[in-house]
């Protein structure tokens, strides 16, 4: 087992594609600034090469404790001599650990303890391959946990991370601007720069849509996608926006938002409430949950 983590920690592909991530955002920034188009801000894009660095960091114990509990749960599954590495379950295993990732990035967005560990991502007020960079550093955590039903169902732990890598990978090219819209059909089977540049929009309209990681068809069926629409614009970041770009602000300021919540809190009920509600959520505020937002510019447009 443990020859096998080794091998799949050194097997990684996203350390592997690393420099050609880096020389894309590079190339693009590059383009940007020769056309005056405005996709990069120096202190922005520090900010993601400091949250990518942090995220590596944070990454390396909770994927060695995940890819060992794959292994232990791989070794009892009554399917480890069924499902091999044959096309149909790679194929299988595409949908099903595409599916486990919507329902964990929807997790990110709609629990506050989630959102705590992914804000990051998102705080950044600009949309290139910069952004990408930006990993959540605190979900990383916890991430590896959604994934352990796959080893169960016989899947091998080494075909399981591959794909996560595969999905990351994929994932990249969707925050450059360069891409508009592609044809319907594409449009609405897969995830794309346009499905995506929804989600990292802070407009009402737009917020907490287009979870997924490849295929775009979750959030169609589970009711949270949303159209880019051209009578309104992307308006990236967050609701409300960091102050600065300071590494303790980008990785930090919802975590310790989330503990003045709960030290504010008057009672256990509503402490578990700032932790498991979706970001929003007050005892003694207004709402400000994304769905409380929208049905309340429903209600009023």
């Amino acid at each position: 087992m443990s020859e096998g983590i080794r091998a799949i920690m050194q097997d990684d592909l996203i350390v592997a594609v690393l420099p050609l991530f880096l020389a894309a955002s590079a190339l693009e920034a590059w383009y940007s600034a020769r056309k005056g188009l405005g996709w990069y801000e120096i202190s922005d894009f520090k900010a993601s090469v400091v949250a990518m660095l942090a995220t590596g960091m944070v990454d390396i114990l909770p994927k060695v404790a995940g890819i060992w509990a794959m292994y232990t749960l791989h070794e009892i599954s009554p399917l480890r001599d069924t499902v091999g590495r044959q096309w149909w379950a790679w194929c299988l295993l595409f949908l099903l650990d595409d599916f486990t990732y919507y329902w964990f990035h929807r997790g990110n967005h709609t629990v506050r303890l989630m959102w705590a560990g992914h804000v990051n991502h998102h705080s950044s007020r600009y949309m290139n391959l910069g952004t990408a960079l930006r990993q959540g550093v605190g979900e990383r955590a916890i991430k590896y946990a959604f994934w352990l039903w796959l080893p169960l169902l016989g899947f091998d732990p080494a075909m399981v991370v591959s794909m996560l890598g595969i999905s990351l990978f994929y994932q990249f090219w969707l925050h450059t601007p360069v891409i508009g819209k592609l044809h319907p059909a594409i449009e609405f089977v897969l995830n794309t720069p346009s499905h995506h540049r929804v989600h990292h929009g802070s407009n009402v309209r737009y917020l907490d849509r287009n979870h997924g990681a490849t295929l775009i068809l979750w959030d169609r069926l589970f009711g949270t996608f949303s159209e880019e629409i051209a009578e309104e614009p992307v308006v990236y970041g967050l609701t409300k926006n960091n102050p600065d770009n300071t590494a303790s602000t980008v990785l930090l300021r919802d975590l310790r938002g989330l503990v003045g919540d709960l030290r504010r809190a008057r009672c256990w009920q509503d402490r578990m409430r700032y932790l498991f509600r979706a970001p929003g959520w007050s005892h003694d505020g207004p709402d400000l949950r994304s769905e409380t937002l929208r049905a309340r510019a429903a209600a009023t447009g």
